[in-house]
């Protein structure tokens, strides 16, 4: 059995994880680079785009590096992040980390297609197949020795509830990021 030992809490360096979500045209991107040239202090940014391109419109405001995404598996982010580590980028920009849920060949495409490929089709099961990559991703986020700024798009969040005579309503919560529930809480 391994030994745990307790040791003193102390403050150190770390990296920060900040998580942007809102409606489409909200400022999203804007504010990430923003946010990016000032965590970066002087040091080079990188973005994945997602987006077809649409940071760039901000090149001639702000200094980074682009790297175009066509295809949104969580491991095609996992393997960017990566290489943007291994460049020696200061901050990461990911517009949009939704892509990775939703995009195409996205978290729902993957369990859609191990659904299909099972022998009775089952969407629950298929999920072990995508989940761990998700979690690679999210790891692959947490663990960046670069600070990391990920923008989701947001979409309106409902509930289904009984009145008082039975009856099923619609309510509106508010807004949700289009990414796996829970994501927001992995970020500080």
């Amino acid at each position: 059995m391994t030994e745990l030992t307790f040791h003193k809490a102390s403050k150190r360096q770390i990296k920060a994880r900040i998580a942007i979500d809102g409606p489409s045209g909200s400022g999203k991107t804007y504010t990430a680079l923003n946010a990016a040239t000032a965590l970066a202090a002087g040091g080079p940014i990188a973005v994945i785009d997602t987006e077809r391109g649409s940071a760039s419109l901000y090149s001639d405001t702000f200094n980074f590096d682009v790297l175009e995404l066509e295809s949104f598996s969580p491991q095609t982010y996992t393997e960017a992040i990566h290489a943007a580590e291994r460049s020696g980028y200061a901050v990461i920009v990911i517009d949009s980390l939704s892509h990775a849920w939703d995009g195409e060949g996205g978290a729902l495409d993957l369990a859609d297609n191990a659904a299909r490929r099972q022998k009775t089709p089952n969407s629950f099961t298929a999920w072990k197949e995508v989940t761990p990559l998700h979690r690679r991703m999210v790891d692959a986020i947490l663990g960046s020795p670069a600070h990391i700024i990920a923008t989701m798009r947001s979409k309106m969040e409902y509930v289904q509830e009984k009145d008082a005579n039975g009856k099923t309503t619609i309510r509106k919560i508010g807004l949700a990021p289009v990414q796996r529930a829970g994501i927001e809480y992995e970020f500080t």
